[in-house]
């Protein structure tokens, strides 16, 4: 197991730092004149051999030239993880320790000769719980400084070749999945796959001074999933959100959290078209006529692509008599949603009109007209609500935490299916006086049986 892992492995980044900060306060407290003068033949730093003369002595230097020394040591403390990356490496660790317990979970139902549906189930859940601890992995090192980059070059190329790895054997997984033929062998191989990608990710975060005390389970908790339903527009929609928190620095009698929790959007996906009918269907005599046909939601990392297929009709009313009708005709337009975060903390979304095909005078009001502009920004609006309240990322917490969570970062993410995530990051900073309580009930909700309450929401449309 990773756990057992974690344990055992050598803290060789943070005792190389210590054993470089001990031997340079030494010289600069023993030579505070010669601190890059050359070993002595005897290895003490700046001196001779013995019986020798010391800083004065005449005895030729046969050790390393102490600027050696220096310069090692700033190659640590250039490639040493900030307080900030610490706690993304853990959350790494974590998503990776998830794909780990799937994949014994899935070797465990083939041991057991489960139904072909219940093995094909937990092959799913592992093909999406390796795509999320690549995902993790991917954005642990893009937060990479440049000297970061320089000085860990080597392993880091060691970590991408083996991400490559665990992502064939998934694909291969996947497909077994599909075909309904998960068998023990087309799980060895991802099984060795995986165990090479733990491995390189502990062998960077030694290199990177990441201290294993660190790493340990207590220092990062897993939220139970919440099943929330949302009503909008008389359409039901239900969004299971779950989550980590990773404990990080304390300071100033402040402790923070790090918050990433995870929402499904799958259900949205599937009922995209009725929620949109919901809100752009119009039928005004003498004005405008909208029928949504078709629409799809598609991940699009970091955003999200809305393409809606329409019928459009203007009509006119001049006195007594039936209406005329202006224009008709059929249109498509793509509107792509990109998640921000407001300074108050709130979650928005970024409407893009990226494509529109009409023709007429259709195509002109989509184009240049407000007919274009409405469409936008009942798409935008109708998703962001649903969002907001299906995934509220407030209401996953501890009821202690609630307040003192605050939104940083949103992105939606797409899994080899199609599936549309939306992932939400933030921190908890909380005092001292609540720090202790508020891990004792993190600890007590990772440990129990996980299940998923249902919170029942109604989402109002603007």
């Amino acid at each position: 197991m990773l756990r057992s892992t974690f344990r055992n492995a050598p803290r060789k980044g943070s005792v190389y730092l210590e054993l470089k900060t001990v031997i340079l306060g030494a010289a600069l407290l023993a030579c505070p004149y010669g601190v890059f003068a050359q070993h002595g033949g005897g290895g003490h730093v700046g001196g001779g051999t013995a019986g020798g003369s010391g800083l004065s002595g005449g005895n030729k230097a046969s050790g390393v030239d102490q600027k050696d020394d220096l310069k090692d040591f700033h190659q640590v403390l250039a490639v040493q993880a900030t307080s900030e990356q610490v706690i993304a490496y853990i959350a790494m660790l974590k998503s990776t320790t998830t794909a780990s317990e799937e994949l014994q979970g899935l070797v465990e139902q083939i041991a057991k000769e489960s139904t072909v549906a219940e093995i094909g189930s937990r092959g799913t859940a592992l093909v999406q719980a390796i795509e999320k601890a690549r995902s993790e992995n991917k954005k642990f090192l893009d937060g990479f400084s440049d000297a970061q980059k320089s000085g860990l070059k080597e392993i880091t190329k060691r970590l991408v070749k083996a991400d490559s790895d665990l992502a064939q054997q998934a694909k291969v997984l996947d497909q077994v999945v599909e075909a309904k033929a998960v068998g023990s062998s087309s799980a060895q191989g991802l099984g060795h796959a995986l165990t090479n990608f733990q491995h390189e990710q502990l062998d960077l975060g030694e290199e990177m001074s990441i201290g294993t005390a660190h790493n340990g389970q207590e220092f990062a908790f897993n939220l139970p999933p919440v099943k929330n339903s949302v009503t909008f527009a008389n359409q039901p929609i239900e969004m299971i959100t779950a989550g980590v928190i990773s404990k990080g620095v304390a300071a100033g009698g402040q402790n923070t959290f790090k918050l990433e929790l995870t929402a499904d959007m799958s259900d949205l996906q599937h009922h995209i078209t009725e929620v949109l009918r919901g809100q752009l269907d119009k039928a005004d005599r003498c004005g405008e006529q909208i029928a949504i046909r078709n629409a799809a939601l598609t991940p699009a990392e970091p955003a999200s692509l809305v393409v809606v297929q329409l019928h459009f009709e203007r009509w006119a009313c001049f006195g007594k008599g039936p209406g005329t009708e202006m224009a008709e005709g059929n249109a498509t337009i793509e509107v792509k949603l990109t998640p921000v975060v407001g300074e108050d903390g709130t979650l928005r979304l970024l409407p893009e009109v990226r494509r529109i095909d009409a023709e007429g005078l259709v195509g002109e009001l989509l184009r240049s007209g407000s007919l274009g502009d409405m469409l936008r920004d009942k798409i935008m609006e109708s998703l962001l609500s649903i969002v907001r309240q299906g995934g509220d990322f407030k209401a996953t917490l501890p009821p202690a935490a609630q307040s003192d969570a605050k939104l940083q970062r949103a992105q939606f993410e797409g899994t080899g299916s199609g599936k549309l995530m939306v992932v939400l990051d933030g921190e908890i900073r909380v005092s001292d006086e609540k720090a202790t309580s508020f891990t004792t009930e993190l600890k007590e909700r990772s440990a129990s049986p996980e299940t998923v309450p249902k919170n029942v929401v109604e989402a109002v449309p603007r």
